[in-house]
């Protein structure tokens, strides 16, 4: 009897959802230090980042772990509580849990195009880890990153656990976040050729979620080596709690390079640059924008539906449905899933491949909308 409730009280494992391009897909973190700029939550240090590198491999390697033993019980208290799943801690074996993407495996020779991507407000770069493995398997070199000291927590080699210092969403406190990772994405983008031989930097996207897309955007908007773009599901202001509206430069001046929006639902309201109800942004960058744009929207989506959630949050039966519903929404997650990895993927390949597409011409998957 003892045994068999233990059974039953033990954490389960998730299943990460296979890759669809055609290539399998290697991985490594790697820790770098901008010797050039102090940290700016932390002045008296040099700012340092910890990065993930997604790349098209041959199939050998053991499958890379979806987070960190020391991560996952740092996170685990967090994301179960009633601010987010709404389950016991210790449910989900976090890092138990595999990706699709495999350590340190032999790379595939190539010249790749190099995607960036930027997570959402305080949130772990390990939450992207489906989109950034996806995109790698289409042949790209994916970088995740995580914004220390803004981010809940960043473990570093020797197990060390940075926790998140940003003690309120005031204007001042977002203004320093949205520069910080400007700066970070900027700054990593230059260490790309020392992290992977094969990476193409002649040719480069960047793709965010929530503050992450505002990332996006800001980061194109003060530098030229960034190509193309994507804002996914976040407004592109740094307004902070009753804060006069502070939008982006890259609202307010556009841009001449593409940039892709691609929203998703809260309830009732929807992202789009028809719907102000959420943020104006979207609204203004609409006319700024001098370069190909396009607003997709994913019907019955959810904000949290474009990270991992999107497939974990299925697979975890104790969440109630009402929860569910708000933190994916009530679209079928495998065509959530379908629709979000083909018309990233269909982004790159147009703008940084310069391969054709019609995606983007009309709606080919469930749920997806082109906002006119």
């Amino acid at each position: 009897m003892q045994l068999l409730l233990a059974a039953a009280l033990a954490a389960s494992a998730l299943v990460s959802p296979q890759l669809s391009g055609p290539f399998p897909v290697g991985t490594f973190d790697a820790h770098l230090v901008d010797s050039a700029r102090p940290d700016p939550f932390g002045p008296e240090k040099n700012r340092e980042l910890m990065v993930t590198v997604s790349y098209p491999a041959q199939r050998r390697g053991r499958p890379a772990p979806w987070l960190s033993p020391g991560l996952a019980a740092t996170l685990d208290p967090i994301i179960s509580s009633p601010a987010y799943l709404g389950i016991p801690a210790g449910t989900v074996d976090w890092s138990g849990t595999r990706r699709q993407a495999r350590v340190d495996a032999p790379a595939v020779p190539g010249r790749w195009p190099v995607v960036l991507f930027s997570p959402g407000l305080q949130t772990p770069r390990e939450f992207y880890a489906g989109t950034a493995d996806d995109l790698a398997s289409r042949g790209y070199v994916v970088v995740t990153v995580s914004h220390t000291h803004e981010t809940v927590a960043v473990e570093f080699p020797g197990n060390r656990v940075e926790r998140g210092l940003m003690r309120d969403a005031e204007q001042a406190t977002m203004k320093k976040a949205i520069d910080a990772r400007v700066a970070d994405m900027r700054f990593v983008l230059g260490e790309i050729p020392s992290l992977h031989r094969w990476a193409d930097t002649s040719r480069v996207g960047i793709a965010g979620h929530s503050y992450g897309g505002y990332t996006a955007g800001e980061t194109m908007a003060h530098d030229r080596r960034f190509d193309a773009g994507i804002n996914i599901d976040g407004a592109m202001e740094h307004t902070g709690e009753g804060g006069t509206y502070a939008p982006g430069e890259v609202v307010t001046k556009g841009l001449d390079r593409p940039f892709l929006l691609f929203g998703g639902d809260l309830g009732e309201r929807e992202l789009s640059h028809v719907d102000t109800s959420l943020t104006r942004t979207w609204a203004d960058f609409w006319p700024n924008q001098r370069g190909w744009k396009r607003d997709v929207h994913l019907d019955d989506g959810a904000h949290l539906g474009f990270s991992d959630l999107q497939w974990a949050v299925p697979q975890i039966g104790q969440i109630a449905p009402e929860r569910r519903a708000g933190l994916i929404g009530t679209i079928d997650p495998r065509d959530a899933l379908k629709a979000q990895h083909d018309h990233l993927a269909a982004f790159f390949d147009l703008h940084l491949k310069h391969r054709g597409t019609t995606l983007f011409d009309r709606p080919r998957h469930p749920g997806i909308r082109l906002v006119e």
